[in-house]
């Protein structure tokens, strides 16, 4: 063996294995018309030799399977292109959410149920008892004694609303009263739809200070799922997988929503969830949403926001706040079924 092939030889020796997520790694970056030198800097970047980088490269651009991937790359295209007329099309909507006084159901269903628009409406909301009884000491005197689900330890955990399973935590629901009223501004504790399950019989008796709103839900025995928490908690950006119906009960929220149009525009590399920090977009990480428009909105207490299925939403807590929402409309809310089983985008 010469000196330079010893050499090539103690490289080898010396170098990190080339794994089969790697070769994963690779497929997927020249699927995203990554530069090719770029690729190879990364894998020697992390300890694997540059000539094994090179033809691990050279045989995977030569591959019959990565030829099959970039059609299916080009159906994708078509697709987004699709949407994109949409997303287009929707650019020339004022870039605010519509508010409606007293919303006929007809009206409702034609100009935004229909078409994916999110709007606020007042005034339904005027003769639910809940407007006018619903504070910390009400919560505390009726239903402290209830055991109640409650969300903890959130402000740790940056993928808290993904990993909302291992944050549930089992109190008397006045004990949580407490907490709130003495909490300031913190997304640490939160009651959510995630709790619903358990919560739902301990705070049955909410449910009668609640009005129906026959214009917009059919009737239903889950009725809907409530929100409970200090100011400062953050409902991250994702999507709904049907449309909601938001019912702004106590306390304000701040809504930021990026219409569904603009999904190619969003990184979602799992389930509903996004790395956007919907406070405050870096468009330096994301340089693509810069020309993606958010329409933002404050919804204070007797409003209600519809929701549609498929937008992004950012949802902050201005002060304590109670919150319903409702999934039971009228009208065909079923998009879940054919939501894709595998998750991992």
């Amino acid at each position: 063996m010469n000196r330079p092939e010893r050499a090539a030889a103690v490289i080898d020796a010396l170098a990190a294995p080339m794994t089969d997520a790697w070769r994963s790694w690779i497929a997927e970056n020249l699927m995203l018309d990554c530069d090719t030198e770029a690729i190879i800097r990364t894998l020697v970047q992390n300890g694997i030799a540059p000539h094994t980088a090179r033809a691990e490269l050279a045989m995977t651009m030569r591959s019959p399977y990565l030829q099959g991937a970039a059609r299916l790359k080009n159906r994708l295209a078509k697709r987004d292109w699709s949407l994109g007329i949409h997303a287009q099309l929707n650019r020339l909507r004022p870039a605010t959410i519509a508010r409606q006084q007293r919303l006929p159901a007809a009206a409702f269903l034609r100009d935004f149920y229909c078409t994916n628009q999110p709007v606020i409406i007042t005034g339904m909301m005027d003769d639910w008892p809940a407007l006018s009884r619903w504070s910390l000491a009400y919560f505390r005197a009726r239903f402290g004694a209830r055991e109640v689900e409650v969300q903890f330890d959130r402000q740790a955990d940056p993928d808290y609303e993904a990993n909302s399973i291992a944050h549930k935590r089992q109190m008397r629901f006045g004990d949580y009263v407490d907490l709130v009223a003495a909490a300031g501004v913190s997304n640490d504790v939160y009651m959510t739809a995630n709790n619903d399950a358990r919560n739902r019989d301990s705070l049955i008796e909410l449910w009668d200070d609640i009005g129906p709103l026959e214009a917009y839900l059919q009737p239903s025995s889950e009725r809907g799922f409530f929100w409970f928490g200090p100011a400062g908690t953050v409902t991250p950006f994702h999507h709904d997988l049907t449309n909601n119906l938001m019912a702004q009960v106590v306390g304000r929220k701040r809504v930021r929503i990026i219409a569904a149009s603009d999904a190619a525009s969003m990184p979602n590399p799992r389930h509903c969830f996004t790395p956007v920090d919907g406070r405050a977009i870096d468009l330096q990480r994301f340089p693509q949403l810069a020309a993606v428009p958010v329409l933002e909105c404050v919804l204070a207490p007797g409003e209600l926001l519809f929701l549609p299925v498929g937008c992004w939403h950012f949802v902050e807590s201005l002060d304590v706040a109670a919150t319903i929402t409702f999934t039971n409309f009228r009208w065909d809310n079923d998009f879940y079924s054919r939501y894709p089983a595998q998750r991992e985008f």
